[in-house]
């Protein structure tokens, strides 16, 4: 029989889990609909994030350059049966199988599939992405009219 302060233990475990999940929902929603305000708010100011051979380090920075390189397009993100781990009650990695479309206004079409590998922290009671690794598996590019 399980004692009670194991269930609290494991409640508590699968709440930290569940607004992690959430938090990677609301990064998904305010990307594709450009609400960069709220889309800032998800990660510790310093974050890191690395996606080919570049680095981004801090939130503004981070914000600044993809809303410049997306402020035309039209962006679907998917994230799918993440793998998150809490390393300590304020600390958690997380790894999420995803897939995205962008569609330019030019007609260019890019279509990818791959993994953020991600950690996170809770400074008070809400989680923030504390670093972010974008690896590609594939990366399908269309040209104007043929998507």
């Amino acid at each position: 029989m399980t004692s009670e302060p194991d269930v609290r233990g494991c409640l508590e475990r699968l709440a930290h889990i569940h607004a992690i999940t959430e938090l990677k929902a609301r990064y998904f929603r305010f990307l594709d609909t450009q609400q960069w305000d709220l889309w800032r708010e998800l990660f510790a100011d310093d974050v890191r994030f690395q996606f080919r051979e570049e680095e981004l380090v801090g939130a503004d920075a981070l914000v600044k350059y993809v809303a410049a390189h997306l402020r035309d397009a039209v962006t679907v993100h998917h994230g799918h049966t993440p793998e998150i781990s809490l390393i300590s009650p304020v600390s958690a990695r997380g790894i999420w199988p995803m897939e995205d479309i962008l569609r330019f206004p030019d007609g260019r079409v890019r279509h990818g599939y791959g993994h953020y590998h991600e950690t996170y922290e809770r400074p008070g009671d809400e989680w923030r992405i504390k670093t972010m690794k974008l690896t590609r598996l594939r990366v399908d590019d269309f040209a104007p009219g043929t998507a």
